[in-house]
């Protein structure tokens, strides 16, 4: 499953019934003709030199280290610099909570929200692919969002040229913000209310892509993480931590709110290329597959139930199938190094106002349950040291956050704007009304 830096990265499908493809063919078709996930055909190990040196390196170095490989020579590398330079315009702190306990904070982008770089960076290289290719057919962006997925992606692909993004929502499942992220832009973003959940819209959104009709009149991508190129810049956020935490010299353990599986999968990859982790947590919500595999070996999804943590409210997450792979499929290896619980609303409010009173750091439901995990996990461990990441800003979830810990003083400058904002959105019930809009060349 590793080997060395490599000049051209192709990759597979994991349904294995498809050609392997270079990753501006991954990036540009989203899932494979087999209905598969792409999945890069090595993991590249980095140099020991660079986990040496890693505290001396900038975040714009890490990351072109890092992704070089994954982009092989489909992206030069002073536009992969280009590239990872406007993606990464803003921090990732580590705020101490505790003795043991830190978190990462990654909703300092434009949208508030962990997703900001995966979309920024998909939207960049679909770009300078498009550009590179010099096509002149439109590229549409097709995505599902239990919450801040389609705003990530909105706001990096705003006004780019030749792509147009259809997002599709769970109606009254997104929170207020989430949804006026999604619906006040216009130009090429187009937003879809469906009667479902958000797992409905994600199949959905597969079932077009296999839809010849569509297919025949459009070039479909998906920026949900489903694409390599939303999925893998995931694993910077790990290496930015690392390179803050490894001073400590403590074994680390990573606690993720986890919904589609995108963001700890990219994680696990950090740790396969050779970043040293002791354990990750999968924190979910009321949506308990994952965690009820991880003690029967039987993958059994339910209904979806809506909670808090809206972001997480996904039953069938699509990338564990990704985290399979990275473990070759076994489950006792997979669980040697993948812990999963979950957590009702009543003990993430709980916890929110516990955190608030002792620590005064307000956390977002998501975040929350991440805490949670992390805290489980790291009962009766004196040596380790534990992250768990904020995923979103706690003001796009005031609905859950107030009543616990007060009116927001002030809002951030991200959502001022957007509040006074009216948004544009429209209903559809079910495939076939999405696909009336798909095939509506002039749409």
């Amino acid at each position: 499953m590793s080997g060395n830096t490599i000049t051209t990265m192709n990759y597979y499908s994991l349904n294995k019934q498809a050609p392997n493809v270079t990753f501006d063919e991954a990036v540009i078709r989203g899932i494979a003709p087999d209905k598969g996930l792409y999945f890069p055909e090595e993991i590249p190990r980095l140099p020991a030199s660079f986990w040496d040196t890693i505290e001396h390196l900038s975040k714009e170095e890490i990351a072109c280290t890092a992704m070089k490989p994954f982009v092989g020579d489909t992206i030069d590398d002073a536009s992969l610099l280009e590239i990872v330079t406007d993606v990464l315009s803003f921090d990732f702190p580590i705020i101490e909570l505790e003795d043991q306990v830190a978190t990462l904070e990654l909703f300092h982008g434009p949208t508030m929200a962990f997703k900001d770089v995966g979309a920024r960076f998909m939207a960049r290289c679909l770009g300078y692919f498009l550009k590179q290719r010099n096509q002149k057919e439109e590229v549409t962006v097709l995505v599902a969002t239990s919450g801040d997925t389609g705003g990530a992606v909105a706001r990096g692909f705003y006004k780019v040229p030749g792509i147009k993004v259809m997002i599709l929502y769970p109606s009254g499942k997104v929170s207020d913000i989430q949804e006026k992220q999604l619906t006040t832009l216009g130009e090429n973003i187009t937003a879809f209310e469906v009667a479902g959940t958000f797992d409905d819209c994600q199949a959905m959104v597969k079932r077009a892509f296999l839809d010849q009709e569509i297919t025949n009149k459009r070039q479909l991508t998906s920026a949900n993480s489903i694409n390599v190129a939303r999925w893998l810049p995931q694993l910077l956020y790990y290496l930015f931590a690392y390179k803050e935490l490894k001073k400590k010299g403590k074994p680390l353990v990573f606690s993720v709110p986890s919904g589609n599986f995108g963001n700890i999968c990219a994680g696990m990859m950090a740790h396969h290329m050779g970043m040293p982790v002791q354990q990750f947590v999968a924190a979910v919500n009321s949506n308990t597959t994952i965690p009820r595999f991880m003690q029967s070996g039987v993958y059994a999804p339910t209904l979806t139930v809506p909670t808090i943590s809206n972001a997480m409210d996904v039953s069938d997450p699509s990338n564990f199938v990704r985290v399979l792979q990275l473990f070759e499929n076994d489950l006792s290896t997979l669980s040697r190094k993948l812990t999963s619980y979950s957590y009702c609303d009543q003990v993430t409010r709980a916890t929110v106002r516990d955190v608030y009173e002792n620590c005064k750091y307000i956390l977002d439901p998501h975040g929350a349950v991440g805490y949670l995990g992390l805290k489980e996990y790291l009962k009766g461990d004196t040596e380790a040291y534990g992250v768990f990441l904020e995923t979103a800003h706690p003001v796009k979830f005031l609905p859950a956050i107030e009543p616990i810990v007060g009116k927001y003083k002030e809002l951030p400058d991200q959502v001022k704007n957007l509040v006074k904002k009216g948004g544009i959105t429209q209903k559809i019930a079910n495939y076939e009304e999405l696909k009336g809009h798909l095939t509506l060349i002039d749409s």
